[in-house]
């Protein structure tokens, strides 16, 4: 399964919400938390652009230079705004999405297999822990390094291409942090779960294409846990 599986399983997953209510109300109310981070921190780059941007490049004085300065600063804008989304889900995700992306992942596998994976017995607490726990290899950190590097990007003269590709590993690790949903709750040690994310890159690269457009993606990242499982289950099936 390659970049078109990753793309029709994250759409899938979409689908199957909209016509789940209990799938469609926790994907809205991670979208309404996403939505209200990710409005404000966009409305802060949109304020502050032109002072963003003359930070790293002062305007010129010539004329068709003062086109090119515009131009290039709605393109930082823009990139800006996609990287407030990414921080949106995270800062979202560290205090409580990331029970409601389990949640979601749960009931999918109930209504595809008729039960959902054993996990451990453990009290509410470190059920908690271990969630958290989850997200710091899982999605955390490898996006916030993403991050890191798009910024550094900007003061290369490759910065371009730096942003792409940071972009794009960004999105492989949000991909990977809703198709390990399923592994992580049946206790499947971590290097496993790193292999899978290996075996199956393109698919987690066509997965978190969808992440990468600003304001599209909140829709899909509310919905990705469906997608995703439905993914996990499917591929589990075959290597049975």
């Amino acid at each position: 399964m390659g970049l078109i599986a990753g793309l029709q399983y994250n759409i899938k997953g979409v689908a199957l919400s909209l016509t789940t209510p209990s799938l469609l109300i926790l994907g809205l109310i991670r979208f309404a938390v996403v939505l209200l981070l990710a409005l404000l921190l966009s409305g802060m780059v949109l304020y502050w652009h032109n002072d963003i941007f003359s930070m790293i490049w002062q305007m010129p004085e010539s004329r068709w230079l003062i086109w090119l300065w515009h131009i290039v600063s709605w393109i930082l804008t823009f990139v800006l705004m996609a990287l407030s989304m990414l921080a949106a889900y995270l800062i979202s995700q560290i205090f409580f999405c990331v029970f409601i992306m389990d949640y979601m992942s749960r009931i999918t596998e109930r209504m595809v297999l008729g039960q959902e994976a054993p996990g451990a017995d453990t009290s509410i607490f470190e059920v908690f822990l271990y969630l958290i726990l989850q997200e710091i290899p899982r999605a955390v950190v490898p996006v916030l390094i993403s991050v890191a590097l798009m910024i550094i990007g900007l003061f290369t003269p490759l910065s371009l291409v730096i942003i792409a590709i940071s972009s794009v590993v960004a999105g492989v690790f949000l991909a990977w942090d809703n198709t390990d949903l399923v592994p992580a709750r049946r206790m499947v040690p971590f290097k496993a779960r790193f292999e899978f994310l290996k075996k199956n890159l393109f698919f987690h690269i066509g997965f978190g294409l969808l992440f990468l457009v600003p304001w599209v993606n909140i829709i899909f990242l509310s919905f990705a846990p469906v997608g995703a499982t439905l993914y996990y289950i499917d591929k589990d099936k075959k290597n049975i």
